[in-house]
């Protein structure tokens, strides 16, 4: 964590000092802007877009559609951007796109998800978390309080970052572990989550893969089927909601990736290769972070506020 800080202090410091950038760079996610953490992202991406003085076009598509992302990663190779920023949930789907950007001599970094292809597929580096890494400190953290049998809730099928989240997950945990699919809507997200707890009345833990959208529900569901203090919940990623309920004591803790530097740091980093050829030598993690009861209270304004 103090290299993590080194490092984002050094690129603001820089960012700030140096002469404005007359760069454009394109963030290619899989992640909406309007989903409450894909709107940190941007939010760092839009931070270091200030910053840097760079040209920075945030771009995503409208559902989770691989199809539509590897398009809008071509359309962006088309415009020979300074550099370009990309998440990969699917290294199949996506990866030739990318590719292609190498080709042409644009630089990458890759963000988010990916960490495990990034350098294979050309990228310079990877800002995020490993996933699997992840998931296996928060089965550790749920078995040594006493859980046995879980449900892995994961709201994106086909995202291998997420399977990756629940693989490592299953591992730290040891116990017996259910994956269960759901999609984007809370509200279906709930529903799933109580038929589960009422047709499995063993189930004591609960994973959720994003905070807003499966830990939020989660806990109500909880409540719901009357089961509260009794369900240990933990989820992936911020939101306030989540984090008012682990200051609660309703919720277990948040994993923390720090979604806000994933979008700030490539930025930052792209228009500091093309101004100055200057790039970190390697990955750059930013989580995990487990943000239990002692710490959710420091962090809810800082969520509400879009950055954390």
């Amino acid at each position: 964590m103090r290299i993590l800080k080194t490092l984002a202090g050094a690129a603001m410091a820089l960012a700030i000092a140096g002469p404005a950038f007359a760069q454009q760079i394109i963030v290619v996610t899989h992640g909406q802007a309007n989903d409450p953490f894909w709107s940190v992202v941007k939010n760092g991406v839009e931070e270091a877009a200030k910053n840097t003085g760079a040209d920075v076009d945030y771009r995503a598509p409208e559902t989770f559609d691989m199809v539509q992302m590897s398009q809008l990663i071509d359309a962006a190779v088309n415009q020979e951007p300074d550099g370009l920023v990309v998440s990969i949930p699917d290294a199949d789907a996506l990866g030739p796109s990318i590719e292609r950007a190498v080709k042409a001599g644009i630089p990458v970094i890759s963000m988010n998800s990916g960490s495990d292809v990034s350098k294979k597929l050309g990228a310079l580096l990877h800002v995020g978390q490993d996933e699997f890494t992840a998931g296996k400190a928060a089965g550790e953290k749920l078995k040594e309080m006493g859980g046995k049998t879980a449900l892995c809730v994961n709201q994106e099928v086909g995202n291998v970052s997420l399977d990756q989240r629940c693989a490592g997950f299953k591992e730290g945990f040891g116990g017996n572990v259910e994956v269960l699919p759901t999609g984007n809507d809370p509200t279906e997200v709930k529903s799933k989550v109580q038929a589960a707890l009422e047709s499995n009345q063993d189930v004591d833990t609960i994973l959720g893969l994003g905070a807003a959208t499966v830990g939020e529900p989660a806990v109500q569901a909880v409540e719901a089927v009357g089961r509260g203090g009794k369900v240990n919940v933990a989820s992936f990623d911020l939101s306030s909601g989540f984090l008012k309920d682990v200051a609660a004591g309703k919720a277990a803790f948040a994993i923390d990736q720090q979604q806000f530097l994933q979008g700030y740091l490539p930025v930052v980093f792209l228009a500091l290769d093309a101004k100055y050829g200057l790039v970190p030598g390697g990955n750059v993690p930013s989580g995990p972070n487990l943000i239990t009861k002692d710490k959710a209270e420091q962090v809810v304004d800082l969520s509400a506020k879009g950055i954390r």
